[in-house]
């Protein structure tokens, strides 16, 4: 229950009372994720995808944030940040939450283990198979395990090995075995390290029992446990226990001392490998001459250690729910991505677009036609270029394809790649030579930005003069997380549009001033003023009596001074509402400060990721869509985009989208002045929003989803 009692004055407030700190708020992020893996209505498969991703994210958070706040406390800077927290009091709590989340996370495994097995499938150890599966198991470890193997001996001649960050390992502690094959009981014990290779299949299908129903595997890891004796021939087996390390992952480029960005950034990545030790995960009961030899060569203190009872990296999880057959009962129900009724009948994308603007809404409607988009106008010969921005790309991409081919064309291909987009350096460098070989002018963005707008511009000659058409999305061109992410996309042929797209490219390859936007608000040095105007605009209607309204979707919330814009149109009666997926660290419904706002999260089967900001007040609402959340580093350090929605239709289509997020009873939680999150629940008819009205998509009718609306 929220307090009645209004809290001090805004300038006299504590830090921790007016701000919830950014990295304790990803911890009640990743709670939100085991949640939807603990909630029995989640069908049992995707319970284990969640589950893995509750360890993708805290390997990335362990590894880059957790990395960081290390490196102050080794540089001696101990300062506290806007929420009030020194990186050494951070860094206490979150141990604290993280452990408690694993222990959460693996009770979450065992549970979801027990109720597969009841559906006939079964995890299973060495010694629940009988004689014929164990020989079986052993022949296939012999003929493609065993020789891909590499024993590593720790000892004076032969030096550590260097353990990379996030691979699954072997300690395996050894005697001498006596002469005429006696196991000596006394003497020196030696370690050594055998990889688990990540090349194989971590789980391992077990040739069934005669009139047996159930399916079993056995986990690699365990199998090479077991024929563990292989590799060291004339000693005896002590002990073999799993561990794993998390490394620093963070890239330190000087951008502006590099003479080349693109060997700046191998090089950083062939760092990354020996990056600082910041996680040791062990098996539980780990023998202690192994993890002593662990502690000392990694030179970690116990308190860096995780001791897991469960298999190590759940990650795994999601790849063996997705390799079982015939059991897609267990799955969410498939939805087939429909194509834009708009352009389903037309001959060509752009006669639609001289006509009217076109928004899509992915994963309901395909990505398909983002590709097509980009087909078209490498095939048209009419189009004399094509500029657009990638930032992650699918493995297979249509569109890197289909640029090569304009280039090779004769068009003129400009791309911005991004290469710092983190976790993702490699891929980006393969395809900008893949595109520069093909003749694409490739270019790595500003120095010190990263470039996060996703844009793309087609120059078409048409009846002696040239028509700009262009494509503003809030998610990635990237086909497969398409799939899984919702984001919106707007196809258009405004002229403001099209020449602020010109112009932005023109900023991003060549020397061209800061541009006096027509319809863009671009970040480093726009878009953060614009959001302030836009705030201050319904401030002013506020102050004057009339009806004021900011209401905005993103991933994250964490810009000190967008939180105090916030905080001073609560306080001036601007009703706030907002749906943020991830961190959020304004802490609504405090009086006196932020009673005026409502925040919400929703974490379901699609990633919730499109950034759309609507504000209302004046003769009718302003939508736009984004790349940008409104964290500082979007805000001051990446090249981001905030493009206006000027079809009355498309921007009620957003702002119904908007209304049913805020009106979701199943899935939504909302955010408390505590800093924790409760399910949203009231006396409505339950509302999903993103599986609303018998599970037909959100997308599929605006007419529908108004009615839901108001019967809400």
């Amino acid at each position: 229950m929220r307090s009645s009692k209004p809290l001090e004055g805004d300038k006299r407030m504590s830090a921790s009372k007016k701000y919830i700190n950014r990295d304790l708020s990803w911890t009640e992020f990743n709670r939100r994720v085991l949640e939807e893996a603990e909630d029995p209505g989640t069908p049992l498969l995707e319970r284990f995808q969640f589950l893995s991703i509750v360890s993708s994210n805290l390997d990335e958070f362990m590894s880059v944030r957790v990395a960081g706040l290390q490196d102050q406390l080794k540089a001696g800077f101990n300062k506290a940040d806007f929420t009030g927290y020194t990186p050494h009091g951070l860094i206490k709590r979150l141990d604290k939450r993280t452990d408690r989340l694993v222990r959460h996370q693996y009770k979450t495994y065992r549970d979801l283990m027990r109720s597969l097995s009841k559906e006939g499938v079964v995890l299973a150890g060495w010694s629940d198979l009988n004689e014929e599966q164990q020989e079986a198991l052993t022949e296939y470890f012999q003929e493609i395990v065993f020789p891909v193997l590499t024993p590593m001996a720790v000892d004076v001649s032969r030096p550590f090995p260097l353990l990379h960050s996030k691979e699954l390992y072997l300690a395996v502690v050894l005697r001498p075995d006596a002469p005429g094959g006696e196991r000596q009981t006394e003497g020196k014990s030696f370690c050594a390290i055998v990889q688990v290779p990540s090349i194989l299949s971590r789980t391992i299908a077990v040739p069934g029992r005669r009139n047996s129903r159930k399916q079993s595997y056995v986990r690699l890891e365990e199998l090479i446990k077991e024929q563990i004796g292989q590799l060291f021939s004339g000693y005896g087996t002590e002990a073999v226990h799993a561990f794993r390390v998390t490394r620093n992952s963070d890239l330190a480029l000087n951008e502006e001392a590099a003479e080349d960005l693109l060997q700046e950034i191998e090089k950083e990545l062939r760092r990354r490998r020996r990056g600082f030790p910041v996680r040791l995960e062990i098996e539980k009961g780990m023998h202690p001459h192994a993890l002593e030899l662990l502690l000392d060569e990694l030179e970690l203190a116990e308190d860096d250690i995780s001791e897991i009872d469960g298999p190590l990296d759940l990650t795994f999880a999601s790849r063996f729910a997705n390799s079982l057959q015939g059991m897609d009962h267990l799955r969410f129900p498939a939805i087939e991505p429909v194509y834009p009724v708009e352009f389903e009948e037309a001959d060509d994308m752009m006669s639609v677009l001289r006509e009217r603007d076109v928004l899509v809404y992915h994963p309901y409607e395909s990505f398909e036609a983002v590709n097509d988009f980009i087909c078209e106008a490498a095939e048209d010969p009419e189009v004399l270029a094509i500029k657009m921005t990638l930032y992650r790309v699918s493995v297979n991409s249509v569109l890197v394809q289909a640029l090569a081919k304009a280039a090779e064309s004769g068009k003129q291909v400009t791309v911005v790649v991004e290469i710092k987009a983190r976790f993702d350096e490699e891929r980006n460098i393969a395809w900008a030579r893949q595109l520069e070989k093909a003749g694409c002018h490739v270019v790595y963005g500003l120095v010190g930005l990263k470039t996060h707008a996703k844009i793309t511009l087609v120059v078409r000659r048409e009846a002696g003069s040239l028509r700009r058409y262009v494509h503003v999305g809030t998610g990635n061109y990237n086909e497969n997380t398409a799939k899984l992410y919702t984001d919106a996309g707007l196809f258009t042929c405004h002229p403001d549009i099209g020449a602020d797209a010109s112009a932005l490219f023109n900023e991003m390859t060549g020397y061209s001033t800061p541009h006096d936007w027509r319809a863009f608000a671009v970040a480093p040095t726009g878009l953060k003023p614009k959001l302030f105007d836009l705030i201050d605009r319904q401030i002013g209607f506020a102050k004057a009596g009339k009806p004021a309204r900011i209401l905005a979707k993103m991933n994250s919330l964490s810009n000190q001074s967008m939180i105090d814009k916030l905080y001073e149109a609560s306080q001036a009666g601007v009703r706030i509402e907002l749906i943020v997926r991830g961190v959020c660290c304004l802490r609504p419904g405090v009086p006196g400060l932020s009673e005026n706002v409502r925040i919400v999260s929703i974490v379901d089967r699609f990633l919730e990721h499109a950034r759309i900001l609507a504000v209302s007040g004046g003769d009718e609402e302003e939508v736009y869509i984004s790349s940008a959340d409104w964290m500082t580093r979007n805000l001051s350090r990446r090249v981001e985009l905030l493009c206006p929605v000027y079809d009355r239709g498309l921007r009620q289509m957003l702002l119904n989208l908007l209304e049913m997020n805020l009106k979701d009873n199943v899935k939504a939680r909302e955010l408390l002045p505590t800093g924790g999150y409760a399910r949203v629940t009231n006396a409505h008819a339950p509302l999903r929003s993103q599986f609303y009205a018998n599970d037909i998509p959100l997308w599929k009718t605006v007419a529908v989803a108004q009615e839901e609306i108001e019967d809400h």
